[in-house]
């Protein structure tokens, strides 16, 4: 079984993003989807912090530190882009205008919980930032996260744990393993990685999965 890196899963997630979607990346692993967009399509990303029309990140050496994504991490503007205050972009955010998210989750429940702002935990820090208004406003919510814990734990999961930061609003779950959407029949596999089996795939996950079509 060979696991997709981060980047893998970055470019997996990019794939599935049409021309003329506008998207919004959130803070880890989402921001790398903006290096792997496809060159044929116009995909305009948004960042909650005020900028429409972001682009990769800069080469090194050339960032501009006045220029960053809600993560604080160095970006570059492709033409065309515009600047406003942060008010207005969750005013975009919670108004139903961006088609996709792409965000990191701790959990997802088997009918698209998401929880990704708090484990929970006594000496964690709390990291909700703009991830519920753009869960509940977004026309699709993508997750992209690895399959497993560090502890071996599956991350889909029957009933979330941790804290929710939004109910039913997951549609698709792109892991290291596999791409998973969320159904009314229930969680269906698109694809997993080569070298696993769907029946392997299934005894790693912590829910009953449906196979491929």
């Amino acid at each position: 079984m060979q696991k997709l890196d981060r980047n893998q899963m970055a470019a997996r997630v990019a794939q599935d993003i049409p021309d003329g979607a506008y998207v919004n990346l959130g803070i880890g692993l989402p921001t790398l989807v903006a290096n792997h967009l496809p060159a044929d399509r116009e995909i305009i990303l948004h960042t909650e912090n005020g900028l429409l029309g972001m682009g990769p990140a800069p080469a090194k050496g050339e960032e501009d530190e006045d220029l960053i994504n809600a993560g604080k991490q160095p970006v570059t503007a492709l033409p065309g882009a515009a600047f406003f205050h942060h008010a207005d972009s969750f005013s975009m955010m919670r108004g139903g205008h961006l088609d996709i998210c792409v965000l990191g989750a701790f959990q997802v429940s088997a009918t698209g919980d998401l929880a990704n702002w708090h484990t929970g935990a006594k000496d964690a820090i709390p990291a909700v930032g703009g991830a519920m208004d753009l869960a509940i406003g977004a026309r699709q919510v993508f997750v992209m996260m690895e399959h497993l814990t560090k502890q071996g734990d599956s991350k889909i999961v029957d009933v979330c744990t941790y804290p929710l930061t939004g109910v039913g609003c997951v549609s698709r779950v792109y892991t290291d393993l596999a791409v998973l959407d969320i159904t009314p029949e229930g969680v269906r596999v698109v694809e997993h990685v080569e070298g696993l089996t769907f029946e392997e795939l299934q005894k790693l996950s912590g829910i009953a999965l449906l196979p491929p079509r």
